[in-house]
């Protein structure tokens, strides 16, 4: 919970994620920008395929909100 109420932006990978935040934290979310990368949540921890793959996609979202 501290997470999001601290958070600026919250990006998720999938649809489901975005869900469930939505559903355990409803009042925490509102008015939080919230992207869904459409990244699968396949990978293990640390896969540089999707360490790439998060720099790709997230970075063009994170720069729209410095």
């Amino acid at each position: 919970m501290r997470d999001i109420q601290w958070a600026d932006l919250i990006l998720v990978m999938e649809d489901k994620h975005k869900s469930k935040l939505k559903a355990e934290f409803r009042q925490a979310m509102d008015h939080k920008p919230l992207h869904v990368l459409d990244i699968s949540d396949d990978f293990q921890y640390m896969d540089e395929e999707l360490v790439e793959l998060l720099k790709d996609i997230a970075t063009p979202i994170i720069e729209q909100y410095l």
